[in-house]
């Protein structure tokens, strides 16, 4: 009886090693670069976001706060993105989150009402994508 129950018991390993193993290969792709945060506001004559220029491709979260007394709307316009107009009211901000592929953007807030002068938009320079972030720790 020993001898049955101890090669059933190395059947059974043998089993569950062999069905472990899985494929010799497996799809091992790279993380994507960590998130770049951006901040910028929206005042009476402009938009500004910082840092504007020397960042590499990736995802980014761009926090953009209204300084201004009236309602705006807020895009990123350029590349190949194309996303709607999110509001943002007086005093408050607004989170845009996009991977943004090499090129030149531009922030642009608008108003739903008429205004006497256009609100000049900011300029965002996108290089060649950022190193990915399989090495960093700690990352969610």
């Amino acid at each position: 009886m020993g001898g049955r129950a101890l090669a059933t018991a190395a059947a059974a390993g043998v089993a569950i090693f062999v069905a472990g193993c899985g494929e010799e290969s497996f799809k091992n792709d790279a993380r994507p670069p960590v998130r770049l945060d951006l901040t910028g506001v929206i005042s009476q004559d402009k938009v500004t976001v910082s840092p504007s220029r020397d960042l590499g491709a990736g995802p980014f979260a761009i926090t953009i706060a209204n300084q201004t007394e009236q309602r705006h709307t807020v895009k990123i316009e350029g590349g190949s993105t194309t996303q709607p107009a999110q509001p943002v009211d007086p005093g408050d901000t607004v989170t845009i989150k996009r991977t943004l592929d090499p090129g030149t953007y531009e922030v642009k807030a608008g108003s739903e009402q008429a205004v006497p002068k256009e609100i000049e938009s900011a300029t965002l320079t996108i290089g060649a994508e950022r190193q990915d972030s399989n090495s960093d720790l700690m990352l969610p």
